[in-house]
């Protein structure tokens, strides 16, 4: 195995660079990330007021089916008497 000379010596401007560059990253990073969460919870609300208003028309449904259901079922009953 070929023997390594000594390690180059990184330019200050190029250490410089690179630390602003993984500075600016990571706010930048967490600016994304706090923009997104909030834009997530303004769906999640949405959603939830949509939710609340299709379990309305749901159980509404429901209660209807269920009605001509059992007024079906009585027609039954009594016609076969």
């Amino acid at each position: 195995m070929p023997e390594l000379g000594a390690p180059v010596r990184v330019s200050p401007l190029i250490k410089f660079g690179r630390w602003s560059f993984l500075t600016v990253g990571i706010a930048y990073g967490a600016y994304h990330q706090s923009r997104l969460s909030k834009k997530a919870a303004k769906e999640r609300e949405i959603e939830a007021k949509a939710k609340a208003i299709r379990d309305v028309k749901l159980a509404e449904e429901k209660k209807i089916a269920l009605a001509a259901e059992l007024k079906t079922l009585e027609e039954m009953a009594t016609s076969k008497k």
